[in-house]
């Protein structure tokens, strides 16, 4: 099992995940309590709500999940894209309305916490332009897409703008994925537990050139 070579490998090589003796990341931890649902009963309904709290607050996408999930069985990787994708979008609602009916009460918690003030003020500018387009590239980049969910209720953008342009670009990432492995199976997770570091850098990068890429669209 997925977990159980994980324990090992840290075990005979503590060294690949404490690095020079230091305590992992955050982030690291983080991602490791969300891989660790794949080994549990209910990892289906834990696949959907991260997907769906990850599209409001929770840092940690869902696609490390629904990666392990798939490689765990690849010939249901589809369903459990579907799965996701579906968890996402209706977080993606949730999150709108968080913006339109709780903003005021709840943006001392959200900014700087969740997202920073420049960020969100640039995502207004966004709207501005092409509200569909935008969310189209958040739901479908590393760009975070609970930026845009949220401020989505904060500046009234069209529901259904939102929902359209969620259910395309969050399906298009997660089967995306799921196609992935079940085409080339557990070599993609192995690659991502063993240069994790370089993974999320890689996300960093692609989160910079996706705003680069949305400035210059704006």
């Amino acid at each position: 099992m997925l977990t159980q070579q994980m324990k090992l490998e840290e075990h005979q090589h503590p060294e690949k995940l404490e690095g020079d003796g230091k305590k992992r990341s955050w982030l690291r931890k983080m991602y490791d309590w969300t891989i660790s649902w794949s080994e549990k009963p209910h990892a289906l309904w834990a696949l959907f709500i991260i997907a769906f709290a990850e599209s409001s607050f929770f840092p940690i996408p869902p696609d490390v999940l629904l990666l392990a999930l798939c490689v765990g069985a690849p010939r249901k990787s589809f369903k459990f894209a579907a799965i996701c994708a579906a968890g996402s979008v209706v977080g993606g609602a949730a999150g709108y309305a968080i913006g339109i009916g709780a903003w005021s009460a709840v943006q001392g918690l959200f900014i700087p916490y969740v997202f920073s003030q420049e960020l969100f003020d640039k995502v207004q500018e966004l709207y501005h332009d092409n509200a569909f387009l935008a969310i189209l590239t958040s739901a479908f980049t590393p760009i975070p897409y609970k930026v845009f969910t949220v401020a989505a209720g904060v500046f009234r953008v069209d529901f259904l703008t939102l929902i359209f342009a969620s259910l395309i670009g969050r399906s298009a990432r997660f089967f995306l994925m799921g196609w992935v492995i079940f085409q080339f199976g557990p070599k993609v997770k192995e690659y991502v537990e063993k240069y994790f570091d370089w993974v999320a850098w890689g996300f960093l990068i692609l989160l910079g050139l996706g705003f680069v890429a949305l400035k210059l669209m704006h």
